[in-house]
């Protein structure tokens, strides 16, 4: 964006009630960033968000406007945003957030900001094939993951307590439960293969979860289950994607996570997809629902809960939220294995492993980005918000 169309914006931004300013901060060859800080005139005690952009992407009034709301979220019990930020895929959100949020709070947890997609997040795979031999056989291999994706050829039926373990564990005791009684076309899958990759999926792919909060069709006594939102990819910016690798830039670090130029790879984003809707939905409705009587509502209607006023609620929240980020995990690993399992059926001997599986819908303590502590911490906590 050219300096003359950006102060129009800023002077159009400050008409709404925002303070924004910017600054060039880093350049090489071609590519020039620059950092926006944007905050509400009107909170002044709010902390000053930014968001970094390379120079000529468009700015977007209402993503920054949202940014600003969120940065200035307080609960009137104590608690507030101490520190928020946005990712370069930032835009508007629809539900008042822009995504590619990132906030740190004290003393609060904020529902709506994670949302209705909790664990949306990427899982990568590389595999040892050139685009020529993908390529000779690209329609096979496409035909035959239209109909696991789109048209309803997968099998992913589940007992009972696999579904449950799913919930309560995640990726461990889901595969606990596989290990027991293989279903669907895991029966095809190397076990001992996923159980290898769980340490390069986020937090072993496993959170505190409680299976009698996913939704009750989902988790019956007994008998078979038969998702159908399971293995789906959803709507949005959603996708699995065929990609190559044409340049390393760190050769020891690709080389330590089997990375080379040449591979073809396969990245998944997704996420909890209706479950992730049940759960979040229902706790933005009860974040609302604790709202003091008689203050009036927060303008930006980003309702947080407050570890002060309502700490079983937040513990609640967090473990709802945990049992969405299971169902999450589950859902990119089987996108996954039903894509490896076609590449294995159409090219033979190919093993296409793991790079990694990295969340980012999703509410941490602080510092748990780092390493496993437990699920709540009544202090701070951090959220990547949206997707």
């Amino acid at each position: 964006m050219q300096p003359k169309n950006l102060k129009r914006l800023l002077r159009a931004l400050e008409r709404q009630g925002l303070d924004v300013t910017y600054s060039d901060v880093w350049r090489q060859a071609a590519l020039r960033l620059r950092t926006y800080s944007v905050r509400l005139v009107n909170s002044p005690d709010a902390p000053v968000a930014e968001v970094l952009l390379p120079e000529d992407f468009p700015v977007e009034a209402k993503a920054l406007k949202q940014l600003a709301n969120l940065a200035s979220v307080r609960h009137p019990s104590g608690g507030c945003v101490c520190r928020a930020c946005a990712t370069p895929d930032f835009h508007p959100g629809d539900a008042g957030v822009a995504i590619g949020s990132v906030v740190e709070t004290v003393g609060q947890v904020i529902p709506g900001a994670v949302g209705s997609d909790i664990n949306c997040g990427m899982r990568l795979h590389v595999a040892d094939l050139t685009i020529e031999e993908f390529l000779a056989k690209r329609d096979q291999f496409v035909e035959r993951m239209k109909g696991d994706y789109f048209f309803g050829t997968r099998d992913v039926t589940m007992t009972a307590q696999a579904m449950q373990a799913l919930f309560q564990y995640g990726v461990p005791g889901w595969l606990d439960a596989m290990l027991d009684k293989p279903t669907g076309s895991v029966v095809k899958s190397d076990l001992q293969q996923l159980a290898q990759e769980s340490d390069r999926i986020f937090l072993g792919g496993s959170m505190d979860g409680d299976w009698k909060l996913a939704p009750e069709e989902l988790v019956p006594d007994a008998g078979l289950v038969r998702d159908g939102g399971l293995a789906t990819i959803g709507g949005g910016n959603h996708f699995v994607e065929v990609q190559r690798v044409d340049k390393v830039e760190n050769r020891l670090l690709a080389h330590a996570w089997g990375v080379r130029e040449g591979q073809l790879a396969f990245m998944i984003h997704s996420g909890s997809r209706n479950v992730g809707k049940y759960i979040g939905g229902m706790w933005r409705d009860k974040a609302k629902a604790t709202w003091q009587k008689g203050l009036k509502y927060p303008d930006s209607q980003i309702f947080p809960l407050s570890t002060s006023s309502h700490p079983e609620l937040v513990a609640s929240y967090l473990q709802a939220e945990a049992t969405a980020a299971n169902y999450g995990f589950i859902n990119r690993l089987l996108l996954a294995e039903l894509l490896r399992l076609r590449l294995r059926e159409v090219y033979k001997d190919v093993e296409a492993p793991l790079v990694y599986d990295l969340p980012h819908n999703i509410t941490l303590p602080e510092g748990q980005g780092h390493c496993i502590q437990p699920l709540f911490n009544p202090k701070i906590q951090k959220s990547k918000i949206q997707n």
